[in-house]
């Protein structure tokens, strides 16, 4: 059990790179963009290729973040230059990048197994200074012996990327910049009364998501081993349901509080994901399905409770108005009596 909670604690604050990208052209730009399917992909793509090509994993992985930007961008340039519909210029874009990515592997996948990554050199810095078997040792002490996981390299280096792209995404969006791209997407006729460029500004919010989707893609593909023409397929589906189970859990009063809820919903999805893979009669295939689920209920509890709190405070306040009805009666009937009684 132990050993399945910290394999999806690491890969969710992995996703929780991407889901902060789909937060923020979602939530903060409104806009529905499907490109994530296929920048997701082609972040992975771009790292593998560069990566077996013998070049530095790090730079790889750099260079898989600008290609996102540019896919994003693109999707911009779609909506706002060529005056697509913004849902169907993401999907088009995600297409095109069906394509694209096939072109850049050069084949549906292509296998790292064995080849230095960003994680595979964490892992042996980790070893090297002994933090691993620090680690390991504590939780032999506490009877968690039998459950060791491998390397605790990857999830505290995550734990430091993910939280420093969540710091640095609270600062730009109280930028200037950010509040314009946050405006354009709350009221562009609004932000366009005060001379702003609304199309730049969602190109540049577009691209900004695409690019950590990417990034995120990249490093969940060197995690893996591995980068597949399909590995995006139902990638939107999987930062939606992040961002709606962290702000239904955590709340969405700042914008501080709804970054750190997305980064607690990815984690808590892949959590619960993994734990409901461990029934019998559910095997890795239902996963999508797990997934339809998990946001199906998100979506529909909170109005569910929310219906259910309603009633309550209808049912309070007509008891007390009964209540209040029942005593005027009675303080009438009283007096009426003591009127009776004098004459």
């Amino acid at each position: 059990m132990f050993t399945a909670i910290f394999g999806s604690f690491e890969a969710g604050i992995i996703y929780a790179i991407m889901a902060l990208g789909v937060y923020l052209s979602f939530r903060i730009l409104d806009f529905p963009d499907l490109t994530v399917d296929g920048s997701f992909v082609t972040g992975g793509a771009i790292a593998a290729v560069m990566i077996m090509g013998g070049v530095n994993p790090y730079l790889a992985t750099v260079v898989a973040l600008l290609a996102g930007f540019l896919a994003g961008c693109m999707t911009g340039i779609l909506h706002t230059f060529g005056k697509i519909n913004n849902l169907l210029s993401g999907i088009l874009m995600m297409i095109a990048l069906y394509s694209i990515n096939l072109r850049i592997m050069g084949r549906p996948n292509i296998s790292m197994l064995n080849t230095d990554t960003a994680f595979s050199k964490l892992e042996a810095v980790f070893e090297k200074i002994g933090i691993d078997a620090f680690l390991n040792n504590l939780l032999t002490i506490v009877g968690l012996g039998d459950s060791l996981p491998e390397t605790w390299g990857v999830l505290i280096m995550m734990l430091i990327v993910t939280f420093g792209i969540k710091f640095l995404t609270d600062w730009f969006l109280q930028t200037e910049i950010g509040l314009a791209i946050r405006a354009t997407g709350n009221n562009k006729r609004m932000i366009r009364s005060f001379s702003a460029n609304t199309n730049l500004l969602t190109i540049l919010g577009l691209g900004i998501s695409n690019a950590l989707v990417a990034f995120s893609g990249a490093l969940i593909a060197q995690q893996g081993g591995f980068a597949d023409v399909g590995m995006g397929i139902g990638m939107i589906i999987i930062g939606l349901a992040s961002v709606i189970i962290g702000e239904a859990l955590f709340g969405t009063k700042t914008i501080v509080r709804t970054t750190l809820a997305v980064i607690g919903g990815s984690i808590i999805y892949r959590i619960v994901v993994s734990m409901a893979l461990r029934f019998d009669f559910l095997d890795p295939g239902d996963m999508k399905l797990i997934t339809a689920i998990i946001v199906i209920t998100a979506l529909t509890m909170p109005k569910v409770l929310e219906h259910s709190k309603e009633k309550k405070r209808k049912a309070r306040r007509k008891a007390e108005m009964l209540n209040i009805l029942a005593t005027s009666v009675k303080g009438k009937g009283e007096n009426h009596a003591a009127i009776k009684s004098d004459s």
